[in-house]
This record gives structure tokens, C-alpha cells and sequence, in this order.
């Protein structure tokens, strides 16, 4: 397997692609549909003998522009096979009708943060930009938790891990009890929850879930979708994981200090005034947590959409001196 560095300007920084050779060429990601990254990829893969034309699989951990963005052309260059989680899959086929409820849905969320009209018109412009490096087209076969598949001299195994995306999906090399994560678990971001898709239902609670699935299995070695590899993925699922419980304290002071409020404005509390495409991701994880803590009890949410600590939820948290809140 051969890890190689893709340039990333967009989102979290540098994107990986593997590479595996042997009876069939595969490639698990495959960077976003600029002109550099198109140019870089084909340089490094020629490096290793191996053209857009030589590709037999793609496996994709999710939809996201940055990690799926060239599959159609490596696919109409030679026919690989596009392997991804039915979730994700219209997506990365260009289904007009999936896109056309993915936006809506954006919208509707976008209404219930409570953000200001200028700002989402703003936001869905820069949102667009981000689709047009999708290049989406092609056609996708599906997979599902726990298919395996035969690739190089190892073994993928399919692990879905939603969350960031509803379709996220790590791979498991069986052999080496080591795991391709995605945007799963990073090793200097966490990934955004509530924002970066908002199609995902309860999407910290999935994260969380996802999480412990990736913690308890104990891997050696994760190897995500941006920046170095990490050498020990439970460690860092668990940072993740108590990261989220002090997010979810912040949340909490920040209504005690407002009072009732959306999830707009406890995302400006949280984050301040943000910029491109970070106002998505702001206010999406608020709102994610917002609703984790009202499905839990702690907050309520009124009929105007903004969210309410109840006094017993306001004396516990100010008996906590831990800057967390258990999730």
C-alpha cells in the first residue's frame, strides 16, 4: 500500500489517496477535481507505474468533494469499478433529484439554526463552488457494514462510521489490524458534525457511536483521509470523544449566559464570526449538540426554535468544575 499527499486548499488541509497494486489496482479516495490535483495525482501515480486508465477499484469513505471529487474521471478513463455506501452513492452519481432534497434540506436546516438571510445567501454561493469540485457521474456500486473485499495482498473490510456524513465509511485491512478512517478520526481536526451533512439524524450521537466502534476495536494504526497517519487511533478516538463532552459544556454555558437562544447565535458564542464555507460548519455543530442535550433531557428546545437550560440542568452544571459534560 502507498500513501500519497494530495494538495487541499478547500477544507481540512492535505488529502491522502491510497494506492494498492497487485492482480487489480486500487485506489481507496481520490482528492478533489481541480486542475492541480488532477495533475498531482496522475504524477504520483506514474511514479508507481500506474495511470488514471490502470485503476480496476475505487473505495470511497464518503461524498465530500476532496475524497470523491475525481472519481468519475478515473472511472471514464479505463472503467474502474466506484465503490461506495448507498447513503452517499446518489451523490457521487449526480443524481439531480438527491441533490435537489440534499439542498433543500440545507435550507430548511439553515431556517431552523436561525441564520440571517444575507448570510445563507452568501453561504450557498461558496457552497456551490464546493459542488462543481464534486465532478460527480459516476456510477456506483454499493457496499455495505461488514463486506469484505479482496485488494492487493490484504483484505478491506467495511466499517460504516457515520456522522460527518451519513454514508462515512473506514476500511479495515484485516491482515495488519490497521484502518483507512476517512474523515472518521483526523489527527489534528475533529471532523464537523451537524453542518457537513445535514441529512445525517442525531448526528453527534452517531459520531459518538462511531467512535466507540473504532476506540474498542483497538486498531494499530489509522490511516485518515488528511494529513499523517496516526499510531494510535483509539487514543485518539477517545481525545475526540472528550473533546465533544467539553464542546457540549461550552454549549451549555453559553445558554446560561444568553439564555434562550438558536443555534446561530450559540454558534457565535461558541466560534465568533466566521467566514466561507466554516459558516456551515458552525452552527451545524451547534445545533447538533442542541439536539443531542434535548434528545438527553438537559435542554429544552421551544416552539420558536430556540433552546432553553432548565434550572436543574443550570445547578449541575455549575457543580461540574471539569469544563465537561459526560455525553
Amino acid at each position: 500500500m502507498e500513501r500519497i499527499t494530495l494538495g487541499n486548499t478547500y477544507f481540512e488541509g492535505e488529502n491522502d489517496t491510497y494506492l494498492f497494486t497487485g492482480d487489480r489496482t486500487t485506489l481507496i479516495d481520490t482528492g478533489i477535481a481541480t486542475e492541480g490535483t488532477r495533475e498531482q495525482l496522475a504524477d504520483s501515480l506514474a511514479e508507481y507505474g500506474v495511470s488514471f486508465a490502470d485503476v480496476d477499484d475505487i473505495f470511497l469513505t464518503h461524498y465530500h468533494a476532496d475524497h470523491a471529487g475525481l472519481a468519475a474521471e478515473i472511472q471514464d478513463a479505463g472503467g474502474a469499478t466506484v465503490h461506495a455506501h448507498p447513503e452517499d452513492a446518489p451523490l457521487i452519481e449526480g443524481d439531480d433529484e438527491a441533490w435537489d432534497d440534499f439542498r433543500d434540506q440545507q435550507r430548511r436546516a439553515f431556517d431552523e439554526w436561525g441564520m440571517p438571510e444575507n448570510r445563507q445567501e452568501a453561504l450557498l454561493t461558496v457552497m456551490q463552488t464546493g459542488v462543481d469540485h464534486h465532478a460527480a457521474g459516476s456510477e456506483v456500486e454499493t457496499f455495505a457494514d461488514g463486506d469484505r473485499f479482496d485488494v492487493g495482498e490484504t483484505t478491506l473490510e467495511v466499517m460504516h462510521t457515520p456522522g460527518h456524513t451519513a454514508g462515512l465509511s473506514s476500511f479495515v485491512m484485516t491482515d495488519r489490524n490497521e484502518v483507512f478512517t476517512g474523515d472518521a478520526v483526523l489527527p489534528v481536526y475533529t471532523p464537523n458534525v451537524g453542518g457537513a451533512d445535514v441529512r445525517v439524524d442525531r448526528p453527534l450521537e452517531r459520531y459518538l457511536d462511531a467512535l466507540g466502534r473504532i476506540a474498542d476495536a483497538d486498531f494499530d494504526r489509522a490511516w485518515p483521509g488528511h494529513r499523517d497517519p496516526i499510531d494510535d487511533p483509539t487514543a485518539r478516538a477517545e481525545e475526540i470523544v472528550h473533546h465533544h463532552e467539553e464542546r457540549a459544556y461550552r454549549v451549555l454555558r453559553a445558554l446560561d449566559d444568553l439564555g434562550p437562544a438558536s443555534a446561530w447565535k450559540v454558534s457565535d458564542e461558541l466560534f465568533g464570526d466566521l467566514e466561507n464555507i466554516h459558516v456551515l460548519h458552525g452552527p451545524g455543530e451547534a445545533s447538533a449538540h442542541l439536539d443531542h442535550l434535548t434528545r438527553a433531557g438537559a435542554i429544552e428546545k421551544d416552539d420558536d426554535g430556540t433552546y432553553t437550560l432548565p434550572d436543574d440542568t443550570r445547578e449541575r452544571f455549575h457543580d461540574r468544575d471539569d469544563g465537561r459534560w459526560p455525553l
